[in-house]
């Protein structure tokens, strides 16, 4: 059953597309973790991330493709029911009950759908993998063309609280000017605020991606809902899951 303080993403998905968020809430975990962290790779107690994958679980039709996300621009296609844990950033499905999932904490998370409801995606996209083109790649590994999907983006840190150095606006510059627009500069320094929604739309309108939607959180601002790596050091992960109850 979904705890009513996950997010159902608001797009306009096609009936057989489900999709869901978790946030902090329903969960076991204690001190740094809590509550409902799904990750294995933070230093929680194993046994309470056993015990949040099984709450997780019970909201969905199948078990979750979990990946060992290593800031890439790698994709995994879900192709079988067998769950193997792969190297990446994003997966891509069109088979039923097969559940694509990242896992993130200030990183941005970006849900896919063909507008037929013929496949899904969910891709793992901080500033490392946008710059390496993790969305991009996505849209590629998915088997329909990118004015035919739909992307959400789910919660991550917010524009007036992502500073990076001048290194990180530099490369997303030189690969595009209009980039420049996504960075503001901190009085006093020579760091930028970045703007992880407008650099996934951007570069999601490259590669005809422009029906796109959600963006309006910030993990860092809400330390009662969401996990924040910036914000805690020490912290759990938020879950986006998205899988097709059918064929079309």
């Amino acid at each position: 059953m979904k705890n009513p303080e996950w997010i159902t993403p608001d797009w306009p998905a096609p009936p057989n597309v489900h999709a869901l968020i978790t946030t902090r809430a329903g969960g076991v975990s204690v001190g740094p973790y809590a509550s409902l962290n799904p990750a294995d790779h933070v230093s929680d107690e194993p046994q309470a991330v056993r015990r949040n994958r099984e709450i997780i679980r019970a909201a969905l039709p199948n078990d979750p493709h979990w990946l060992q996300q290593v800031h890439s621009a790698l994709v995994h296609r879900v192709s079988s029911d067998a769950l193997t844990v792969s190297e990446a950033d994003a997966a891509v499905s069109a088979l039923p009950r097969q559940v694509c999932v990242v896992l993130t904490a200030d990183c941005l998370p970006v849900l896919f759908c063909a507008d037929d409801g013929s496949e899904v995606g969910a891709a793992h996209a901080g500033w490392r993998g946008l710059a390496a083109g993790i969305l991009e790649r996505t849209v590629e590994a998915m088997r329909v063309p990118g004015a035919r999907l739909l992307a959400y983006l789910g919660p991550a840190i917010g524009p007036r609280a992502f500073e990076v150095g001048p290194e990180v606006r530099a490369e997303f510059v030189a690969a595009d000017a209009e980039a420049a627009a996504a960075f503001q500069p901190v009085a006093g320094s020579d760091k930028y605020l970045a703007d992880l929604y407008f650099l996934a739309r951007q570069r999601l309108a490259r590669v005809g991606v422009t029906r796109v939607y959600g963006g309006d959180f910030c993990t860092y601002s809400e330390p009662q809902r969401f996990y924040s790596y910036r914000r805690d050091g020490a912290t759990g992960r938020m879950a986006s899951l998205i899988w097709l109850d059918k064929t079309p």
